[in-house]
């Protein structure tokens, strides 16, 4: 585009320079007829001159290099379906932290009375095509709900600047209207659908499909066969995510107590003369966050293996693996054998865990990147069902976890226990682990947790899941069949 600007830039001032000596030629149009020489000069303008400026190769070829440029690079360019998943994560973010849609398009990150929970250095408002496209992607899908709220301020966006166009917008207000229609009609309000519907009128006065709306929704009214409750974008509705905000610690008294910080060797040599510096985080579930598990070198050092491997994540249906909408974020396995960092971490966590973590006991590491309003909705590590794919190593269920954050976010992205009902800010370079099994070897429930969507910023972490077998003698059931 830089090229494209810079060359047609440098043809219009070339087209300014002839325009002008024409304009100047022609300030006295009898002395062109007088003079022989301007006489000439007129006579080859109008013939060749004018022509070869109007059908200009060089504008055609302007256009051509900007085409082919757009072809090079067209492949690694967002597709349709990365901008209709960028529309759904504003829309989760806006659900699961209760923020305003006029607030979104604004810049603003803000809940109703409260402090914004992200304020970014650049505010960038949300133009009303912008608001147009989210409001969209929720109307394809029929869910009236969200096309309300986006189309509104669209709708709002676009009275504001009526008359003006931009060179980049795919809508226009009369678009906003025409769908905003039809999505307080779904959702029962047909008043409100009629006079949006003759808002629209005025602007395109010659829509018959619109005037029959009209006459529809008038119809509708009058019988009131159509009628239901009105509703509108400020009603309560349940949002499809669980809220992740910051959730108070509901532990009891006697258990905070034994919550705490200390410095761990775990009767390991391998942390001797450099022990691990443990947060306990949670009794029950046990969950401790281990501070500066690695250091930011390695943390770069993974990111950068796992980064050409990355692909959509999937997760366990019954006995297959499959993509699914309540999980967005793309992942990577990496063996012990592809880098000593890799190795090196292996052996950290099972100085930390004392646990074995030798094949096949213990899963690859699995790095993971959330990126826009990325997030995991409330599932268990650990199978719930003997048909899981996670039987299929023969080692087990998952009795453990222990998750990396390999990078720090602005706002988001803390991992909240649903259950036990607290949640884990993102803390770069530290380890987050839990048993996902009781001594009994059944799932401990209280380990639902989530990954709340990353409100700004990149979220990477490394997984390590590891099995049941081989951890019998390491950590042996308790006397107590019900611990």
């Amino acid at each position: 585009l830089r090229s494209y600007l810079r060359d047609e830039s440098s043809r219009l001032r070339r087209l300014r320079r002839f325009y002008e000596k024409v304009q100047a030629l022609h300030q006295d149009p009898k002395a062109s007829v007088d003079n022989p020489l301007l006489a000439f000069s007129l006579i080859k303008r109008l013939h060749s001159d004018w022509p070869n400026i109007v059908y200009s190769d060089e504008a055609t070829s302007n256009t051509q290099a900007l085409h082919a440029g757009l072809k090079e690079v067209e492949q690694e360019l967002p597709g349709a379906e990365d901008l209709d998943g960028a529309a759904r994560a504003l829309m989760r973010l806006q659900d699961v932290y209760a923020l305003s849609v006029k607030g979104l398009a604004s810049g603003v990150f803000q809940r109703a009375g409260h402090p914004p929970l992200y304020s970014p250095g650049r505010r960038v408002s949300l133009s009303a095509d912008d608001c147009f496209h989210v409001g969209k992607v929720a109307y394809d899908t029929g869910d009236y709900y969200h096309s309300i709220a986006w189309l509104e301020e669209a709708a709002s966006l676009f009275r504001l600047s009526y008359g003006s166009w931009n060179l980049e917008d795919r809508s226009s207000l009369e678009d906003a209207l025409d769908h905003l229609a039809f999505s307080y009609f779904m959702a029962g309000n047909i008043s409100h659908a009629l006079s949006l519907s003759r808002e629209f009128l005025r602007y395109d006065p010659s829509n018959q499909r619109v005037s029959r709306n009209v006459a529809k929704y008038k119809k509708l009214l009058e019988t009131g066969t159509g009628a239901r409750v009105p509703w509108s974008p400020s009603t309560p509705v349940p949002p499809s995510c669980p809220p992740c905000l910051p959730l108070p610690p509901q532990a009891a008294p006697e258990q905070l107590l034994h919550l705490g910080c200390s410095y761990e060797t775990n009767g390991s040599p391998y942390l001797l003369l450099q022990p691990a510096k443990k947060e306990l985080v949670q009794i029950q579930p046990y969950v401790a966050l281990y501070h500066d598990f690695i250091t930011d070198a390695e943390a770069e050092t993974i990111k950068g293996l796992a980064g050409p491997w990355l692909q959509r994540s999937v997760v366990a249906s019954g006995e297959k693996q499959q993509k699914a909408e309540y999980r967005i974020s793309k992942s990577a396995w990496l063996k012990d054998t592809a880098d000593p960092v890799v190795r090196a971490l292996d052996t950290r966590i099972a100085a930390v865990t004392g646990l074995d973590l030798r094949p096949p006991y213990a899963e690859y590491l699995q790095v993971v990147n959330y990126g826009l309003g990325g997030h995991y909705e409330p599932h268990f590590d650990h199978a719930t069902s003997r048909k899981s794919p996670l039987y299929r190593m023969k080692s087990g269920n998952r009795i453990a976890t222990i998750m990396i954050y390999l990078s720090s976010v602005e706002a988001g992205g803390s991992t909240a226990f649903i259950y036990a009902n607290f949640s884990v800010p993102v803390v770069k370079n530290a380890a987050l682990f839990w048993w996902n099994l009781r001594r009994n070897g059944n799932g401990d429930g209280d380990t639902l947790h989530a990954g709340c969507p990353v409100l700004a910023g990149d979220k990477w972490v490394a997984n390590k899941w590891i099995h049941e077998h081989g951890q019998e003698f390491r950590r042996p059931c308790g006397a107590d069949p019900q611990d």
